[in-house]
């Protein structure tokens, strides 16, 4: 009762800072819940029927035998928990979760412009010409004039056919799917990295957006089949684990020959916020960079602070000539903005869309518009049609601050600044694995690719990952006898690594090896993999761990090797290889070993680059360790949902490191008086929990403010958010 008493006040001392929440509207849930059964060892059809058998109330969806070793369920949670604990075969039952959607300088910033100069070992152009990309989505337009000459064919995992066309529905209408498809391998109007490169659709994502673990699943075992030789999957979740069944999936389809292509995420700039199936190991990770950009900055008269403006895709560009007026336009109904005209309207984000705000304020009269985010933190968005003025984003704190000030005369300065990371991409590291992620970074910002009916110009990840897919086509094509891995290290071992403003290098786990360039990745003379090096987690005690490289020589003529020492750093000492020299087709394997002594050193991650000088080359490795445990989120992940009978709700809560004490605490959102617990716990195991919860132990219905906390190590985070509870059903 102590420990819970000190829980409780901690979460009611939190709970002064709170500002707002949002609220989460339960999707609708089938009446049986739908599970993802992971097993050591493939099983057949009747093999998979006779485990079950036991279990009427166990329905066998789909049986995985490529992505993973496994199959699909649809039952009861109580059957379901029975069936993970009572076979020795079953790794885990998984719960299907939610997967969103993460939303042509870019081509010749990568140096993809000019590889289509290089040509292969049969004298053709490289062009992607003879490589097959899964593009696994909301589907393809294969309609598009810039798609039709690419497109082989598919399949829809949505509505189970072969049509994998994008969702056309008017207001669930997608165009995801149809873009990221551009990127890779757009041949008309607009040239993709790849323009001869062959488009396989798997519409995995239904209207809006939205899919399943169970259809992404599907389409990378339907890509697996069909042999692609490069699979490109731009969505994601926000839980940092590598052990949920996408990440294993796309593991397992690079251990069968294709090269496996995930956006990281755009949860960033904080640590930790990569998302599956970003975080598997074997798949290439991509967070996004900067084409050459024009910034604006918002300048207060009078002042010398300045406010970045993060541009909304679709405005006029923010080339401002004189001074405005700002003026708080509320939430940028017709109404509120009265006062518009000739000025610099400034918007709450919420309740309308971003178009429908600065049409609102066109229309007023203003002459320019920001949008203040209503969560912590910054966003990235688009317009649906052009605007003819500048519409940007603040933060938050920025919007509030400004609102606070009242009426102020303010200018906008522009800077150009290009290979940047961008604010929105996710970082890493990798929970428990404790890996370098995102791999590399490729242009995110402003891409200008196909959508149906035309053309767009989007920002995220999902446009970042693609790059790097024809980049992989490419590379395929030059060096067809190449494996997904050594694909992997032509790109990592030639990235460039990006520089902050200040001059220093980003971490290792915010941009991997650097982004690409495929001009480069293509005339690779060395390979080193792994192109990313882990040193694992140290205890409290003077250790010493020990990382393995291969060296390969895929040149022609005889290279000499050798390793530059890191920057010195207190409680470290490294153990090189000495240097050495390969003849064309050799390989070396090494060993790199890492001395720590703990009490001199200082924070819990520590990243940085093994250089490996390669005859007139440089190979940059990044590499990690921690210490103990670093401060990594404890919990993540959370969804509150009706359960599958009535009177009974579920929630599921990813825990990375497992957890000492953890609970959810209900309170009032108006004072925030506390409720209750709906649950509380301690020793909780790592990885996806899953329970059930009466409405008999809930409190009135209503909507409430909900807080999940997880201790380890010391450490204590916490998720808030709101849920819904209904009328009990009887």
């Amino acid at each position: 009762m102590k420990k819970l008493l000190v829980l409780l006040i901690t979460i009611l001392l939190s709970f002064q800072n709170i500002a707002t929440a949002r609220t989460l509207t339960p999707p609708p849930i089938p009446k049986e819940r739908i599970a993802i059964v992971v097993l050591d060892t493939p099983k057949t059809a009747k093999e998979i029927s006779q485990l079950l058998k036991p279990y009427k109330d166990i329905k066998l969806r789909r049986v995985f035998q490529e992505a993973i070793y496994g199959f699909s369920v649809e039952g009861n949670p109580e059957s379901l928990n029975q069936l993970a604990q009572r076979h020795k075969q079953v790794i885990n039952v998984s719960p299907v979760t939610k997967y969103e959607v993460q939303t042509e300088e870019g081509v010749k910033m990568i140096g993809g412009d000019l590889v289509r100069s290089f040509f292969d070992k049969d004298n053709h152009r490289l062009t992607g010409e003879g490589i097959t990309v899964g593009v696994i989505d909301t589907g393809v337009d294969y309609n598009h004039p810039d798609l039709r000459r690419n497109y082989g064919g598919g399949q829809d995992l949505v509505d189970s056919d072969d049509d994998p066309m994008e969702t056309l529905t008017q207001g669930q209408a997608t165009v995801h799917g149809t873009h990221v498809a551009g990127i890779i391998a757009a041949n008309g109007k607009i040239k993709g990295v790849a323009p001869e490169a062959k488009i396989l659709a798997y519409r995995a994502l239904g209207p809006g957006g939205g899919g399943t673990t169970e259809q992404v699943i599907a389409a990378i075992e339907q890509a697996i089949k069909d042999k692609v030789d490069i699979m490109n999957l731009s969505l994601g979740n926000d839980v940092n684990g590598p052990d949920l069944p996408i990440s294993l999936a796309l593991n397992s389809a690079a251990a069968k020959g294709i090269v496996a292509i995930a956006a990281s995420g755009n949860s960033g700039p904080n640590q930790w916020t990569v998302g599956s199936p970003g975080t598997a190991s074997d798949a290439i990770s991509v967070g996004a960079s900067t084409p050459t950009m024009e910034i604006p900055y918002l300048l207060i008269e009078e002042s010398r602070g300045k406010i970045r403006i993060q541009p909304l895709e679709g405005s006029k560009k923010w080339t401002l000539d004189r001074s405005l007026t700002i003026v708080d336009g509320g939430l940028g109904t017709r109404a509120e903005l009265i006062n518009a005209a000739g000025k610099m309207v400034l918007l709450k984000r919420g309740e309308l869309t971003f178009t429908e705000k600065a049409q609102n304020a066109l229309e007023a009269g203003a002459k320019a518009v920001l949008i203040y985010n209503n969560l912590s933190g910054g966003f990235i968005g688009n317009l649906d049609s052009p605007l003819p003025i500048p519409v940007g984003s603040l933060t938050k704190r920025e919007g509030e601050r400004l609102k606070k000030k009242g009426s102020l005369s303010v200018r906008v300065s522009v800077a150009e600044e290009k290979d940047r990371l961008a604010d929105f991409s996710s970082r890493g590291p990798v929970t428990d694995t404790w890996e370098v992620k995102p791999d590399i970074v490729a242009p995110g910002v402003a891409i200008n690719s196909t959508i149906p009916g035309g053309y767009l110009s989007l920002q995220g990840t999902s446009m970042a990952a693609p790059h790097v897919a024809g980049a992989c086509a490419l590379i395929k094509q030059a060096h067809p006898e190449w494996t997904p891995e050594q694909i992997k290290a032509s790109l990592m071992n030639t990235a460039k690594p990006l520089l902050k403003k200040d001059s220093e290098l980003y971490r290792t786990f915010e941009q991997g090896a650097g982004r690409i360039q495929v001009d480069e990745a293509v005339k690779a003379r060395s390979l080193a993999i792994p192109s990313s090096l882990k040193f694992g987690k140290y205890g409290d005690s003077e250790d010493s761990h020990k990382a393995y490289l291969q060296v390969e020589n895929v040149s022609d003529e005889r290279i000499s090797y050798s390793f530059e020492i890191p920057k010195q750093t207190d409680g470290l000492h490294w153990r090189l290889p000495l240097s050495f020299s390969l003849e064309p087709g050799q390989s070396r394997d090494l060993t790199i070993e890492l001395q720590v002594d703990p009490k001199l050193l200082k924070g819990k991650i520590h990243d940085g680059y093994v250089n490996i000088v390669a005859g007139k080359d440089t190979i940059h490795l990044p590499y990690i360790y921690v210490l103990e445990e670093p401060n990594y989120p404890r919990v993540m992940g959370f969804d509150f949902k009706d359960g599958d009978k009535p009177g009974i709700y579920r929630y599921e809560v990813y825990l990375p490191g497992g957890a000492e004490e953890f609970g959810i605490a209900l309170f009032h959102p108006d004072d925030y008086r506390f409720v209750g617990f709906i649950d509380t716990n301690w020793n909780v195991k790592k990885g996806m929990l899953t329970k059930e919860v009466s409405a008999e132990h809930l409190p009135e219905p209503g909507i409430y403010l909900v807080k999940v906390f997880a201790k380890k190590a010391g450490k204590e985070d916490f998720i808030e958010t709101m849920i819904t509870i209904e009328e009990k059903k009887k």
